[in-house]
């Protein structure tokens, strides 16, 4: 009282001790304007000159306790209560201010209204405060008074122990309002806030005495404090997800809430997962799940903000998926997964949620019309991308459910390939035509021009069977099998362009190495296709074997028609040198193999560009061809030799041979079979017993299967044998061969000799013994009459005799 008289209060009223609640400091209905005014004229100003208007409290002066509202009993304030015809004042702020009773969301409306008001009392509040300082300043300290046990005990005798202190029981807290936990929520306070929301819906349930249910509408007959719980979860789960997508921002200033916000998050999940099992099946609110739908939420922002469209296409989109992933699973498991309670499985949650987003996104591509390109770069993503460089670095233990599922689902993987093989099979075929097309335009120019056919068409496949295999296995046979089809269907297309090029008027007046160039350019273009055909057909499926065997067939024939095409240049160059052989002359002089030498020498440096395969089988065949033209005049019979000039045909027929050998291996034919032809044919001709020349062609029947017995005929004729006995004798050794002829029996087309030899047919004899009887003949002794055997017309003769 004294101090309030020192302030000019007089007529304060001071309450008596036990009538305050004891209230928070944050009650938000203190200093509220209207609620203490006094009537008019009864009280005056104070001393200091302040209004005396307003009725002071000493808790209000002091701080002790927020406010105390008074008023004349059975008396309305203006705006805080009404008056009933019984006698009963009901007051608003009476009823808000009762101890032990939480006040519910009806009051939000007036405390708004309150809110302007309050800042006026807070001021008068400060000031009051202020000034009981300064006084407390001016007595100075307080002086100690001597304590009962020393007033009892004399001097210099120990004082008795103090009794023992009474553990004071805990003070009730008392239970928050509506609002001050809808602050809590607001100030991410809030797994203390779900906390007094479970205290309010206990509250709710027992005084419902029903079972726990989902809270119904205010509309239905719900009550208006389940109406504030269902108000309040609504609230905290905005912000548990707002703080869902904050966290995934990353570090950073205003990029993310602290680990602090997270472990809460943690705690509130904790605590309703608790919950749901009181509350039972149908009244659970199932935080959890919902949680993971936040977080796959969140993860498709993430995603779709990542990839907006960005201009490299959807190559660049998925790059930027990709960085933005194994940013966002950084963060969640260097700072977010280890605040989470351990039992919630946050890591695996957080990698569920990205990898459906992803699917999401993926799927959502995959069904847009995209170029080859774009469909390439996906199924190249989703199969080898994600799993190595994504999935690759997270544990997958972590996973509560096992394995992730596909991103994209079988169907819409076939799908996609389905596209890619149609677009190449199209792609390729038109591409590799205008490729033709362009390179068949410089065959007849006279110009050597270079030609990059092959390498261009192995480019434009193997683009697409070297991606497709490191997509799939399975999409590489897809892909190899497609272009091994376009390759087989392009080549047979070469073939019949290269076979009109060579029968065309206009390739034969191109100047002769033109041509020649020409022919091996076309000839080189078969390596590389055909180890492409063979790579194909490895990588390929089993039903890709017809389409090789059509490329290898196609390029068989063009490889055998530009040979022919460059032996018969060749061989009509060597033809008057071939002529010259088997004559008396050729005895005496080498001036004809001489030549036959020399011009395959010198073709032959043209020749050495063609690449290794063809060359070797040119170059075989022209050692065949040449053996060929060089014995055909020996079997024609041009040349008979008597007993004295048969040592002399068999040695030349030895030198020559040898200077064709060494010919040849200079030029690296691997024809080395060939060899032993003519040293074979000399032998049988140098022998004079018949055992010895049986042995001999016994050996040419097993090394060179093609000879005939009209070939060994032709030989003795040439020897001169004109035994019939001896004759028959050497000739029984090839008799078994011609019994046997077939297909089975004939050498491949590449070991055959004899058979491109032709041997005349020898004279048609007829028995005559009654033409001893006719003298005018001129038969002395008549018994084979010897004709020569009609040969059949040409057929060109025979077309005219039909004409006519």
């Amino acid at each position: 009282m004294p101090i309030l008289k020192s302030l000019g209060v007089a007529d304060a009223k001071v309450p008596r001790a036990g009538t305050l609640p004891q209230r928070s400091a944050r009650n938000p209905f203190e200093d509220v304007p209207g609620l203490e005014e006094e009537e008019p004229g009864r009280l005056g100003t104070l001393p200091n000159g302040t209004s005396c208007g307003r009725r002071a409290t000493l808790e209000k002066l002091v701080g002790l306790a927020p406010f105390r509202l008074a008023w004349t009993p059975g008396r309305a304030r203006p705006g805080t209560g009404t008056s009933t015809g019984n006698g009963q004042t009901r007051s608003f702020l009476g009823r808000v201010l009762t101890p032990g009773i939480r006040r519910s969301s009806a009051d939000f409306g007036l405390l708004a209204r309150l809110q302007g008001t309050r800042a006026q009392g807070d001021e008068e509040a400060g000031e009051a405060a202020r000034r009981l300082t300064f006084l407390r300043l001016g007595r100075g300290p307080k002086p100690r008074r001597a304590s009962l046990a020393e007033r009892v005990v004399p001097a210099g005798e120990a004082a008795p122990e103090p009794p023992p202190k009474v553990r004071e029981p805990p003070k009730m807290k008392e239970p928050l309002s509506v609002l001050e936990i809808l602050s809590l929520i607001q100030q991410r306070e809030l797994a203390r806030a779900d906390e007094h929301i479970l205290e309010l819906e206990a509250e709710e349930l027992a005084s419902s005495g029903g079972a726990p249910g989902p809270p119904k509408v205010e509309g239905a007959g719900g009550g208006r404090r389940a109406r504030d719980v269902a108000l309040l979860y609504e609230a905290l789960q905005r912000e548990l997800w707002a703080l869902v997508r904050e966290t995934l921002a990353g570090p950073g200033p205003g990029a993310g809430a602290g680990a602090g916000a997270v472990a809460q998050l943690g705690q509130v999940l904790v605590q309703e997962e608790a919950a749901d099992g009181r509350r039972g099946p149908g009244a659970a609110r199932r935080l959890r799940a919902r949680w993971a739908e936040a977080v796959a939420r969140a993860a498709r922002e993430r995603l779709e903000a990542a990839a907006p469209g960005a201009p490299g296409g959807l190559a660049a989109q998925l790059e930027a998926l990709r960085a933005r992933l194994l940013e966002d699973m950084g963060v969640v498991r260097g700072r977010l997964a280890p605040a989470y309670p351990a039992g919630l499985g946050a890591f695996g949650v957080y990698l569920r949620g990205y990898h459906s987003a992803l699917a999401e996104w993926l799927g959502a591509a995959a069904r847009r019309r995209l170029p080859l390109a774009d469909r390439y770069a996906l199924l190249h993503w989703h199969h080898q991308v994600y799993p190595r460089e994504v999935l690759g670095l997270v544990d997958m233990v972590a996973l509560e459910n096992g394995e992730l599922g596909p991103l994209l689902s079988p169907g819409t993987v076939r799908g996609l390939e389905d596209e890619c093989v149609t677009d190449v099979k199209a792609q390729t075929r038109a591409a590799l035509l205008r490729a033709l097309q362009e390179d068949e335009e410089h065959w007849g120019s006279p110009e050597d021009l270079p030609s990059t056919l092959a390498q261009d068409v192995c480019e434009l496949l193997e683009e697409h069977t070297e991606r497709a295999p490191r997509i799939s296995q399975e999409f590489g046979e897809r892909m190899a099998h497609c272009c091994l089809g376009g390759l087989a269907e392009f080549l047979q297309s070469f073939q019949q362009r290269v076979e009109r090029f060579h029968e065309s008027p206009g390739a034969r007046e191109l100047p002769p190495d033109t041509y020649i160039s020409r022919t091996i350019t076309l000839v080189n273009c078969g390596p590389p296709l055909r180890a492409l055909a063979e790579r194909l057909a490895r990588v390929g499926p089993p039903e890709s074997e017809p389409a090789r065997e059509a490329a290898a067939s196609a390029l068989d024939r063009v490889t055998r028609l530009c040979h022919r095409v460059l032996a018969d240049l060749l061989f009509q160059e060597l033809q008057p040198y071939f002529s010259k052989l088997m004559r008396r002359k050729w005895l005496s002089s080498t001036e004809a193999l001489d030549g036959i030498v020399g011009t395959l020498g010198a073709q032959a440096l043209a020749l050495r560009r063609m690449q290794d395969e063809p060359y070797q089988e040119l170059v075989a065949e022209l050692h065949r061809r040449a053996l060929v033209e060089y014995v055909r005049p020996l079997f024609r019979g041009r040349l008979r030799c008597g007993s004295r000039t048969r040592s002399r045909v068999a040695g030349r027929l030895r030198e020559d041979a040898a200077q064709l050998q060494r010919l040849f291996r200079r030029l690296e034919s691997q024809a080395a079979w060939l060899d032993a032809v003519v040293p074979h044919l000399a032998e049988v001709l140098q022998l004079e017993d018949t055992p010895s020349i049986q042995v001999e062609v016994g050996v040419l029947v097993r090394d060179y299967p093609d000879i005939r017995r009209k070939h060994v005929a032709a030989l003795l004729d040439v020897r001169g044998l004109r035994n019939t006995a001896a004759r028959q004798e050497i000739l029984a050794v090839a008799r078994d061969l011609e019994l046997f002829e077939g297909d089975a029996l004939s050498p491949p087309r590449d070991r055959a000799f004899f058979a491109d030899v032709p041997v005349p047919r020898p004279p048609f004899c007829l028995s005559l013994p009654l033409l001893g009887r006719f003298p005018f003949l001129g038969l002395a002794r008549p018994r084979l009459a010897c004709l020569p055997r009609l040969r059949p017309p040409p057929p060109s003769r025979t077309r005219a005799r039909a004409q006519r």
